[in-house]
């Protein structure tokens, strides 16, 4: 993905079910589950690049001892920085991982994942991280102040922490009530507690009235922990269990090759589910809320996770396979005449499954490592007409990888939703091969609606196909029936939010796939270029059978998983509309 789209972190988890001395004994280390944790947070390195956290429950340390241990940092080399600064101190049973970034644009340490409430009962105390956005933390901090809470921090991470908290505090006061009507006493009540509670209580009790995208990871001084998915199923999960460990991430190939386990060793958390593994180490997968849609995020397999799964490996290369027909009608069948590639890195494995496919149709097509990523520009340059300079340059061409005036050239994305990058810098860059034509192909479909659940794509306006879209609509002459679409669309707003319909979907409808496509090639074209440019999507039905288990497509069919999306967009559109005028 050539505009570098940022995704809503990724988690790790581990339960050690033998005594800390087993490992050192049959592995040699003491530092088994946390280099295990070492190794699930770097392979999925690319989920967070801006921050990394990790926390640790020492079941055994007595009172007086730290047995709650946490550790932060910010930057790229965050993991690094943290697996080399925690000492032998930082040892236990229950371990997690959090790796971020953010697509609300806070930064600072404050922000980084896990978050910890302490409290001097060690059931009460509460850690915890997660892959999540929700879209109605507004109605959440309304509901909690009028009942005489006052948050510290607006954020849906520390609002979830004190939520849960609040909620953990009355499962503990459950249980302490039950051991007092027992007739237990003293050290008696606080055994009971740490044995009876139930944190599939205190799941229920808070999570009930979220809408998102989530999988929520938490860890309790007193030996539970937990990992919850949402019961749309947006956010992915995954999780094994053996005698040794029990362990979970957000991608499945982490816990294959970390565990060294086949892949039906591994199991994917069902939405609307929570693992749960309790002080004992005794684990279970437990029913939390029914679930509530079918909508696993489809970019986790058009781009996000690793493609060394084995299933997106597959589907990643069907979805280049699939777009063959329109490439072929783009260049007018000349396969002899011209020359493939791709763009970034990513969209390797789609390439390979473009190029298979002519074959399999008996056409031998050229291919060629025509771009290659070069530099990351500096914060430090600030003039906009050196910025703009450096921005071409990002990638670099093998010059003479084909013919001047005669070859066409057909470039592979994983998809194109800014556009940004195309324009200051692609499409720049290949015009200096002088192809007789660019087809930039991209194997997703016209990202059209904003993500709310955890990819940074929040603003209608910086999608390229609604640009293309507003111009088609301003090059109609019919722009007044955008006044009434935002007037239907603020008597929406009025409505409860379950009722809302998506409106949004109305700016589309008047153009075909075809001509948003061609608006799009207009835009992106950099003045001056001399190559014509064409575009080539894939269809939605083609990434439905690409991927036929993964139905959450809303950033391209804008269908919302859950109301808060339907609303949220819905908002971005009257913004829009008021604030050009409409």
């Amino acid at each position: 993905m050539t505009d570098q789209l940022k995704h809503e972190c990724g988690v790790a988890m581990i339960r050690l079910l033998k005594p800390l001395g087993y490992y050192q004994d049959k592995y040699g280390t003491g530092r088994y589950g946390l280099d295990k944790l070492y190794l699930m947070m770097e392979k999925q390195h690319n989920r967070g690049q801006e921050g990394a956290g990790i926390a640790c429950v020492n079941l055994t340390n007595p009172p007086g001892e730290e047995y709650m241990f946490r550790e932060r940092a910010e930057g790229k080399d965050a993991i690094t920085e943290i697996f080399g600064r925690v000492d032998s101190s930082f040892q236990g049973e229950l371990l997690m991982g959090h790796l971020r970034y953010s697509t609300t644009g806070r930064s600072g340490l404050s922000y980084v994942h896990p978050f910890l409430r302490r409290n001097n009962w060690r059931a009460r105390n509460l850690c915890l991280c997660g892959n999540f956005n929700m879209t109605n933390v507004d109605e959440i901090f309304e509901d909690m102040v009028s009942q005489g809470q006052s948050p510290r921090i607006y954020s849906d991470t520390y609002i979830t922490l004190e939520l849960m908290g609040h909620r953990l505090d009355r499962e503990v006061e459950r249980n302490y009530m039950k051991a007092k009507e027992a007739g237990k006493k003293g050290l008696e009540i606080t055994r009971f507690i740490d044995d009876n509670v139930k944190i599939e209580n205190v799941l229920r009790s808070t999570l009930d009235k979220f809408d998102g995208g989530y999988v929520m990871c938490g860890l309790t001084g007193s030996g539970e922990m937990f990992a919850i998915r949402d019961p749309w199923g947006i956010r992915p999960a995954f999780y094994y269990r053996d005698d040794e460990v029990v362990a979970l991430a957000s991608e499945r190939p982490v816990l294959q090759t970390v565990f060294n386990v086949d892949i039906g060793e591994v199991r994917e958390l069902p939405p609307g589910e929570a693992l749960i593994v309790r002080k004992s180490g005794e684990s279970s997968v437990e029913r939390i809320f029914s679930q509530r849609g079918d909508f696993k995020c489809s970019f986790e397999r058009i781009y996000f996770s690793r493609g060394s799964d084995s299933d997106i490996y597959r589907e990643r290369k069907k979805l280049g396979e699939l777009l063959v027909p329109q490439v072929l009608d783009a260049i007018e069948g000349d396969i002899g005449n011209t020359v493939f590639s791709f763009i970034p890195n990513t969209a390797e494995v789609a390439f390979y499954g473009m190029v298979e496919g002519f074959r399999r149709m008996g056409m031998d097509v050229r291919s060629e490592k025509v771009a290659w990523k070069d530099i990351k520009l500096r914060t430090f340059i600030t003039e906009a007409g050196s910025r703009d300079d450096l921005a071409s340059h990002v990638y670099d061409i093998t010059y003479g990888s084909l013919r001047p005036g005669k070859d066409n050239l057909v470039i592979i994305d994983d998809s194109i939703v800014r556009g940004t990058t195309l324009k200051d810098s692609i499409f720049k860059i290949l015009d200096r091969l002088h192809p007789k034509k660019i087809v930039m192909v991209s194997s997703s479909p016209q990202v059209r609606y904003p993500d709310y659940y955890g990819i940074d794509m929040p603003r209608l306006e910086e999608l390229c196909a609604f640009r293309a879209a507003m111009t088609l609509w301003k090059d109609s002459g019919q722009e007044n029936e955008l006044i009434d679409l935002r007037k239907e669309c603020e008597l929406e707003l009025q409505k409860p939010t379950e009722d809302m319909a998506n409106l949004v979907r109305e700016i589309y409808k008047p153009f075909s796939a075809g001509m948003i496509s061609k608006e799009m090639a207009r835009m992106l074209r950099p003045e001056g270029m001399a190559t014509p440019v064409e575009l080539v999507f894939q269809s939605l039905e083609g990434l439905h059978e690409a991927c036929p288990a993964h139905h959450g497509d809303w950033y391209f069919s804008g269908i919302y998983p859950t109301p808060g999306g339907v609303k949220r967009v819905t908002e971005a559109l009257v913004n829009y509309l008021s604030c050009n005028d409409l």
